[in-house]
Parts: C-alpha cells; structure tokens; sequence
C-alpha cells in the first residue's frame, strides 16, 4: 500500500513541475498548453470567417462554460486526479501479472520501437481510435455511464470548445478501456505521441465547430462536422435510439459497422437529450448530476 501512496504523491508533483513547466515554456513545439490555445483561437477564427449557422452568435450559448471545461479537463483534470491514477493502475495490473511470473512486456505482440516511426505511429493512432470508438459506443448503451456522458450531449449550440465538455468519469473510463491494447504494441516517447495527440485534438475541435464541412471523399475516413452534428441530434430514429457516428477522429468505424447516419443537412436540427430541458446548467451542478441520480433512485 505504501507503494502505492508513494505513486500518487509522486504523480501529483511530477505532473505538478510538467505543467509549470509547460506554461513557462514556450520554446517547444510540443507543448500541449499552447497547443491548445492555438488550435482553438485558429478553428474559433474559422466559425467566424465561415459559420454553418450563420445566426449563431460569436460568444454562442455556453461558451464560456465550454471555454472553462476546455482547460479544466485537459489540464486541471489532470493534475487533480487522472496522472495519479494512471499510474497507479498500470502499477497494479504489472503487480498482478507478477503474481503469475509475467510483465507488461511478455504480453506486447511487436514493438513499435522496432518499426519505422511512421509505421509504429499509425498503428497506434489506428488501436487508439478503434478502442476509443467502441469505448465511445458503451457510453451510450450502458445506463450509468449514459448519465456521465449527457455532459458532453447536453450541448444545445455547437460550437468548437464543446469537444472538451465532458464528465471527468469519462477519461477515466477512456484510459483505462485503452491501457491494456496500447501497452501490448510497445512504448511511444512523448513527442511522437504528441503528434498523434494534436492531430486529434484537431479533427476534434472541427467536428464541433459551426463549420459546414465534409472534407469530401475523405468524409468516409475522418469524423467532420457535417457528421458529428448528428451525433448530437436530440431526435433520432427508433431503430438509432443509442445513438449515431460515435467515431472520435475517424468516420471510418461507422461506416464499416453501420452506425453512420446522415439523412440530410443536419445544420438546423435540435441538439441535446430527452429530459434537458431539467439539466443543470452550471459546472458543479453537471459534475454532480449523475451522483445526485444515483442517490435518488
């Protein structure tokens, strides 16, 4: 146990110096805090040169609650809790494979070290978005985890920063579906990660924006807001009743296994959930939402 305490506080510190050290540190293109400044102040400019909706207002609805869950979950969250527990988890299951004579490296099936980097990066970026897919799809038909996820649906006008409006339960849930496939395929370093990890923030910044793009024949490789917009359609046929184009970066998913579903030009619809309209609507209220249901029932 003292083993573990030990992982967290030193977690809590060392995530505590990196992100110190990332707002600081301006003279990296890895960064992931400018980063993300960055590449929302670039598609926020887009909405605004080319709005889909074009009587969508600049600062739309919830914009600055979206704006706070943006840092707070892909920072904040961070240093609160997930460094301390992804790494008290992988500790665990290496403590667990001990017991039976075995580590992480007797399960990988091929090492990525050993692969051309180009290779070894598609890889992971094609396992990573599969799990992700799926791990996406349980939110929406498993009952509680839907009560996390009405977080991120209870968006009522799209805009770039809703992509980072979500439960914290939900990186929980992601990182540790995804810890085992990606431990199996070997070790990455962090800037070949960070490639990977930009490029997703990217597709998914623009999957939310108030753009009207498809991208094309390429609509039937990559997720884009002409897509993702029904996927946060509050109406949806009984047959689609989980939910539709649950894919993250790529579309690729739902058109293989027939989840894709665009009847038409999506840009008007009606956003959000049955039952809403009784959502909270303030940070702490939506954070504590499936907690109080629980109670409740």
């Amino acid at each position: 146990m003292e083993k573990y305490i030990d992982i967290i506080k030193n977690s809590y510190s060392g995530y505590w110096n990196y992100l110190k050290h990332e707002l600081i540190s301006i003279n990296h293109w890895d960064n992931y805090f400018y980063g993300l400044i960055i590449i929302s102040i670039v598609v926020w400019l887009l909405e605004i040169a080319f709005p889909w909706r074009k009587n969508q207002s600049i600062f739309r609805k919830d914009f600055w609650l979206d704006t706070f869950y943006m840092f707070f979950n892909f920072f904040l969250l961070n240093l609160i809790i997930l460094i301390a527990l992804s790494n008290t988890a992988a500790e665990f299951f290496n403590d667990i494979l001990s017991l039976v004579g075995l580590n992480i490296s007797n399960l990988q099936l091929f090492d990525v070290d050993n692969m051309p980097k180009a290779l070894g990066l598609f890889i992971f970026f094609i396992i990573s978005d599969f799990v992700q897919w799926n791990t996406h799809r349980l939110l929406h038909r498993v009952p509680w985890l839907w009560n996390f996820h009405k977080v991120h649906h209870s968006v009522k006008e799209m805009g770039f920063a809703a992509h980072l409006r979500y439960h914290w339960m939900e990186p929980i849930v992601y990182k540790s579906l995804l810890y085992i496939p990606i431990a199996i395929i070997g070790g990455f370093d962090a800037q070949d990660v960070a490639i990977v990890y930009f490029f997703a923030i990217i597709v998914g910044h623009l999957n939310h924006a108030n753009l009207g793009w498809d991208y094309g024949f390429l609509k039937y490789v990559f997720n884009n807001p002409k897509m993702h917009i029904w996927h946060h359609a509050k109406e949806l046929p009984k047959h689609v009743r989980y939910g539709v184009n649950y894919g993250l970066t790529l579309s690729l998913w739902d058109y293989i296994f027939k989840t894709n579903h665009i009847p038409h030009d999506g840009r008007d619809i009606e956003l959000g959930f049955k039952g809403d309209e009784q959502f909270p609507k303030d940070f702490i209220e939506q954070e504590l939402y499936p907690i109080k249901l629980k109670n409740e029932v």
